[in-house]
């Protein structure tokens, strides 16, 4: 279905390690994001983001004048690399393949940041007690985690009527177990990976890594698996499986706690990524809430802020809407 009537002037795109969103983007101060205009692909059915890019633009019949994209990576300057997927992207070259005007690229999280910043309490669920009556214009400052291909980090800030978006790589950090059960976890992956950040378990392979883990604290080689046949198989009952996803929901939790204390994210915490949706039911049954709130002493004050799934199909295109619209 063509698109090229719609009134848009920025292309975006939404880069993760599995997925390339495009959409176009309108001067709206509410309602920027053309949903009609979305699309998916795998980013493996291209070489680059400008194939990808250009495929969009042929088969809509699109037609921009500047393009916001949010990568799944660190962006140095003109160039960014995607952290689980062989992409480099130049800005510049991008912008000549597509004969743009100018090509922004972005931390896909600075994007779901700025996308927060356009939520509705309808695109939220609060995950424990806390509820949120959608923002309120006071200076204000979130955090966004997210669980998906990789492990997403960012803030948002409301200063004096604007926002501003923290782009981090802190799916980064380093793991801190709480826990025996999360010790072994850790000495198992330490041989496998060295190093171990949170990121190695809070992702869908993350769910790989700690089932894989705890496979081998039973003395058991699972087999080769990918993070669906986990969720399926608890899904169905299966133990291991079940209690693969009991340990990602914790860590993320306690990864979320940590990131309010780092950020000074008093106002909330949005969590986004593609699992977050799909592992909702066990997100909200599980110890998330209890560890996202045990902080020692500033466990009363954790208790009391709220922590919101983003059920919203597209934030990251949203964010990069946002982006475009302000040109912030």
């Amino acid at each position: 279905m063509s698109v090229s009537v719609l009134p848009a002037t920025s292309l975006l795109a939404d880069i993760g390690g599995t997925n390339a969103r495009f959409a176009l983007a309108r001067q709206d101060p509410v309602e920027p994001l053309l949903m009609e205009s979305v699309r998916e692909f795998a980013v493996a059915d291209f070489p680059s983001l400008s194939d990808a890019a250009r495929h969009y633009l042929d088969t809509t019949g699109a037609t921009a004048q500047n393009g916001v994209f949010a990568v799944a990576g660190r962006v140095d300057g003109d160039e960014a690399r995607i952290t689980n997927h062989p992409w480099v992207i130049s800005a510049t070259r991008t912008c000549q393949a597509l004969g743009l005007d100018s090509v922004r690229l972005v931390n896909d999280f600075a994007a779901q940041a700025m996308g927060a910043s356009l939520l509705q309490p309808k695109d939220v669920v609060p995950v424990g007690g806390v509820g949120w009556n959608g923002h309120d214009g006071q200076d204000r400052t979130f955090a966004i985690i997210g669980a998906g291909t990789g492990l997403g980090v960012g803030g948002l800030l409301r200063r004096d009527g604007r926002h501003y978006a923290l782009q981090t790589e802190g799916g980064h950090v380093g793991f801190a177990p709480n826990s025996p059960e999360e010790i072994e976890i850790l000495q198992r992956m330490s041989g496998e990976f060295g190093r171990v950040s949170n990121e190695r378990l809070v992702s869908g392979q993350g769910l790989v890594n700690v089932h894989r883990a705890l496979s081998a604290i039973a003395g058991e080689d699972p087999g080769p698996l990918k993070p669906s046949d986990i969720t399926a198989r608890a899904k169905e009952g299966d133990e291991r499986a079940l209690r693969t996803v009991d340990v990602f929901c914790a860590v993320f939790g306690a990864a979320a706690g940590d990131l309010v204390l780092t950020l000074g994210a008093w106002d909330g915490v949005f969590l986004a990524g593609g699992l977050v949706p799909k592992l909702l039911p066990q997100i909200a049954h599980s110890a998330f809430r209890q560890r996202f709130e045990y902080k020692g002493r500033f466990s009363p004050t954790m208790a009391r802020i709220p922590t919101l799934a983003v059920v919203h199909p597209q934030p990251g295109l949203l964010g990069a809407a946002a982006l475009a619209q302000t040109g912030a």
